[in-house]
């Protein structure tokens, strides 16, 4: 089976396996889990910012981050494909009580001018605009990435009106690593991160929300009110160490492969526009004799799995379980179509 639904698929490398077997644990929720304790302080360190918060989930960090900074009645400036909006089951306006405010971007990223021009007026008639939301990389804009030039760009827009600004950073290390970024420059303008461990960086579970001390001790209440307190987490905890240290350089394998399945599909009939490819996402738009859901299941026949995200478009997603020779088989079967 060669699985590109989702790099959420990845399966622990026996040296990960070793680290969890090896963890030591304790009580998380009391604090006393010495391998979470460790996870949250090397997130922290390594964008610079003051602490950390491991939770079960990218969309538990995600909400809980929108929560802290947001009261009920607030607004949420994201663009209209954002995961925040479109695939965490309505929790703006369910955890949070907050309308959202969509902007039409390009590839899921959008620009200081757009977010400069949605905040609200002080209006009694208005929703408070105290939140903008970034998704770096852009699951549905094909895996994109933002020049940090123009987050830089839409931070200044923040201060100047008193908004904080989110990270989604499921797929962060991605960018850093197709743009020759650090996580550094990410610490030094976002009032809070999450990152997600069990994507391309090969984690079974987890992601960690990253902020100022105070921020954290917040997200911490709401984490315990979303039911996300873990106990023994440690072993959990020592994949997401042993991703880190292991698994972020490797993350340009999976963009070379996507870039080779990309030329491969760009050659066929039945493809229409392909998303510029920039890491390990590929979004093409189907057409003439496949629909996309057919397409996939032509695909299935011969082991490949991908999923059709709408009536003309599938998606892959390479990650450390492709290996170089499951990128041949592939491009062999889309050869015969």
């Amino acid at each position: 089976m060669i699985d590109f639904r989702s790099d959420t698929v990845t399966r622990p490398t026996p040296g990960m396996l070793a680290a969890m077997q090896a963890a030591p644990t304790g009580d998380d929720v009391f604090g006393e889990d010495p391998t979470v304790n460790r996870l949250e302080q090397l997130c922290a360190g390594l964008f610079g910012m003051e602490a950390a918060v491991f939770c079960p989930s990218g969309t538990m960090t995600n909400q809980i981050a929108i929560k802290c900074h947001t009261q009920p009645g607030d607004e949420v400036i994201c663009e209209q494909l954002s995961h925040v909006y479109q695939y965490e089951g309505g929790g703006i306006a369910f955890n949070s009580g907050c309308s959202v405010r969509l902007l039409h971007g390009d590839r899921g990223r959008i620009t200081a001018t757009q977010v400069k021009q949605s905040i609200n007026a002080d209006d009694v008639h208005k929703p408070v605009s105290t939140l903008v939301s970034l998704e770096n990389t852009a699951n549905r804009g094909g895996g994109s990435c933002y020049q940090f030039t123009d987050i830089q760009e839409i931070k200044q827009v923040c201060l100047d009106n008193n908004l904080r600004l989110h990270l989604d950073g499921a797929r962060l290390f991605n960018a850093l690593v197709a743009k020759h970024e650090t996580c550094g420059q990410y610490g030094t303008v976002f009032d809070s991160i999450s990152i997600c461990l069990s994507k391309g960086l090969g984690a079974p579970v987890g992601s960690v929300l990253i902020g100022s001390g105070a921020y954290i001790k917040k997200a911490r209440r709401i984490r315990k009110v979303f039911g996300g307190g873990m106990r023994q987490a440690g072993y959990l905890a020592a994949a997401g160490i042993y991703a880190l240290e292991n698994n972020v350089a490797r993350l340009a394998d999976d963009h070379a492969h996507a870039q080779r399945i990309a030329a491969a599909l760009q050659k066929k009939d039945f493809v229409d526009e392909i998303l510029p490819v920039e890491t390990n996402i590929i979004i093409f738009e189907v057409k003439g004799r496949f629909t996309a859901p057919g397409l996939s299941a032509i695909l299935k026949q011969s082991n490949i799995y991908a999923i059709a995200i709408s009536s003309t478009q599938i998606r892959f997603v390479l990650h450390l379980d492709i290996s170089s020779s499951m990128v041949d088989e592939t491009i062999r079967v889309i050869d015969t179509l």
